[in-house]
């Protein structure tokens, strides 16, 4: 089924101050799990060229991509390809131009996180929703991403089906990643790519041809894709 597996969406103490996952840790329990590659996402920065560059070559051959979760007005958005962080990315429409001129690839992370909870609507001083696709694939953010991540392992059940329904209106695909903040969750949900990737320029090409599927059950050696039922057989199974 694949030709390289990886978890999208990590973070380690090296850039969250909500992570105890350290860098070595990471590279252990994803190649543990079945992992072929890492996208490391810390939040608003990405690693320095050196530390990339050793950790590369301490972890070796397990492919290491030098991700980005960008905080953005519309929600969070992971870049790839981004080489360093820019200035005033942290405004959607700004993201999106050095997205373009440099060639990156943006996906809307966990889109939906908390929307079918009453209490936090309330909390932030909102009137509880009830969220439909069609109604949420109209939000602006879409307007600005390439992919969504449809599974992410911080997420209900539903609210990652729900991501998925939406990027099947907008024609969009999906990525799946833990969101691990701690070796717990590694390759629970990752995403599969058709092809080998062994270069952070093929993973983008890849990424840009669409050549990849959100995917699950990794650790317990039934890796399946992400359909809107897939997670409960995946629970019968």
């Amino acid at each position: 089924m694949a030709g390289t597996i990886i978890d999208m969406h990590m973070h380690t103490v090296l850039g969250a101050y909500d992570s105890d996952l350290k860098p070595e840790l990471l590279a252990e329990a994803a190649v543990r799990v079945g992992l072929s590659g890492v996208n490391v996402t810390e939040h608003d920065r990405l690693w320095d060229r050196h530390t990339l560059s050793r950790y590369r070559q301490e972890q070796a051959p397990l492919f290491v991509n030098n991700g980005v979760e960008v905080s953005t007005e519309m929600g969070h958005v992971i870049a790839v390809g981004l080489p360093e962080y820019v200035a005033g990315i942290g405004r959607i429409e700004r993201l999106r131009g050095v997205a373009d001129e440099l060639g990156c690839y943006l996906i809307a992370a966990h889109p939906f996180r908390h929307i079918f909870d009453p209490a936090y609507h309330m909390r932030k001083g909102r009137r509880p929703v009830h969220p439909v696709a069609e109604e949420l694939a109209r939000l602006p953010l879409f307007e600005y991403v390439d992919a969504i991540e449809a599974l992410n392992g911080a997420n209900t059940e539903r609210e990652n089906v729900i991501a998925l329904r939406v990027a099947k209106l907008l024609g969009k695909p999906v990525v799946g990643g833990s969101d691990c903040h701690s070796t717990h969750g590694i390759g629970y949900y990752c995403t599969v790519f058709e092809d080998v990737i062994e270069t952070p320029e093929a993973m983008l090409a890849a990424l840009h041809a669409g050549r990849f599927h959100a995917g699950h059950g990794l650790a317990a050696g039934r890796l399946t894709f992400f359909t809107e039922t897939s997670l409960l057989e995946d629970a019968a199974g």
